[in-house]
């Protein structure tokens, strides 16, 4: 793969769909899932959201890049959408503080790119068929070749991808004297979310996704946190088990996005494939506790059965989304375990939902007095 910015690109999608543009980053071929995002800003901490793995990312916005590469704004320590697709990719960036152009960091972790694409056609086209697979070239323009490609990817349902970006070895982060220890299941964690837990007073050991209940146990955690990551959780049976066990002790259990469902499924609760997901900063959730709307970000495909957490006796409602309804986020009634759909430490995204890192503070807390 080599730099260009003058080639000719082509986007096929699973259904046959073409659309033409302009090669952008790497010089290249690459499938994935199509998605797409409706934040204005914030697109680097977006490429960087493990939860994007396996996914093609369009950006309903036009303009991508203007504002350059910073150092301090990634949420894991590489790009990780499998590519990217939008309108305008503009390699000229205002800030001073940027260290690069979008071009340059693309070609620098070899991502692939399409611009110059009519997006509001395309995103019009993935709201009224649905999330579909597709694939990006700027290598070649033959659609016989591209579409045997194709049909070799397999479906976003049924497929495991946290294994793919979760850490290899455990590791700590944060004041070893502090007087929190949050044991971070890690299923595809963003660096913000770290953030949030370090600023409030807790030393976290990251796990890997496979880890086992006795490894977390061992370390003796005053909470466990699941987090968010890519790929289908009804196909995660180990992880869901590891939850099941979490569950039976104790501990204090907050899970965001993937991390919810998760919790769900350790429930007896189904998960299912959105028609098109959520993804944005911008959408509005009721916390039916307190009766307050938030303005949330979001990055999910998949969701909790509506009916299974209605006939549920051990979960109840605490969010709703109020596009459509869709259930944000639940509490399992007879434990210390909560979980929302959304991301509440932001990155992109408003700050309205932080409150529920305090909210698991305080359930840490509630349960080291009452040992």
């Amino acid at each position: 793969m080599k730099y260009t910015s003058k080639k000719p690109a082509i986007l096929l999608l699973e259904d046959g769909t073409v659309f033409h543009g302009k090669a952008a980053g790497a010089i290249g071929t690459i499938t994935g899932e199509i998605c797409f995002n409706t934040g204005m800003t914030g697109y680097q901490e977006i490429f960087t959201d493990p939860s994007y793995f396996g996914q093609l990312l369009v950006s309903t916005h036009v303009h991508i890049g203007n504002y350059g590469i910073h150092q301090e704004e990634v949420e894991s320590d590489s790009i990780k959408i499998s590519g990217l697709i939008c309108r305008s990719f503009n390699e000229l960036y205002s800030r001073k503080s940027a260290v690069s152009s979008i071009e340059d960091y693309f070609v620098s972790q070899n991502i692939v790119a399409i611009c110059d694409v009519d997006t509001r056609a395309l995103v019009r086209h993935i709201r009224s068929k649905g999330a579909m697979n597709g694939i990006i070239s700027s290598e070649t323009t033959d659609l016989k070749t591209l579409r045997e490609r194709l049909d070799k990817v397999p479906s976003m349902e049924g497929l495991e991808l946290s294994s793919r970006v979760t850490t290899k070895q455990p590791y700590f982060i944060g004041n070893p004297n502090a007087r929190y220890k949050v044991a971070a299941l890690d299923l595809g964690i963003k660096k913000n979310i770290l953030r949030n837990f370090i600023k409030r007073d807790c030393l976290v050991q990251v796990f890997p996704s496979d880890s086992s209940f006795a490894s977390i146990k061992k370390w003796n955690p005053d909470g466990v946190f699941l987090s968010n990551g890519p790929g289908d959780p009804a196909a995660m049976a180990d992880v869901v088990q590891t939850v099941k066990e979490i569950l039976n002790v104790n501990t204090p259990v907050f899970g965001i996005c993937l991390g919810h469902q998760l919790l769900a499924e350790a429930c007896g609760i189904r998960t299912y494939k959105m028609h098109h997901g959520h993804r944005g900063i911008n959408h509005p959730v009721k916390n039916v506790i307190s009766g307050k709307c938030e303005v949330t970000s979001q990055n999910h495909g998949f969701s909790v059965v509506e009916e299974d957490v209605k006939k549920s006796s051990k979960v109840e409602v605490t969010h709703i989304n109020l596009n459509d309804g869709t259930i944000e986020g639940i509490r399992v009634k007879d434990k210390v375990a909560f979980s929302v759909q959304y991301h509440p430490e932001s990155a992109p995204g408003p700050h309205d939902s932080t409150y529920l890192f305090d909210d698991f503070i305080e359930c840490m807390s509630k349960v080291e007095v009452e040992q």
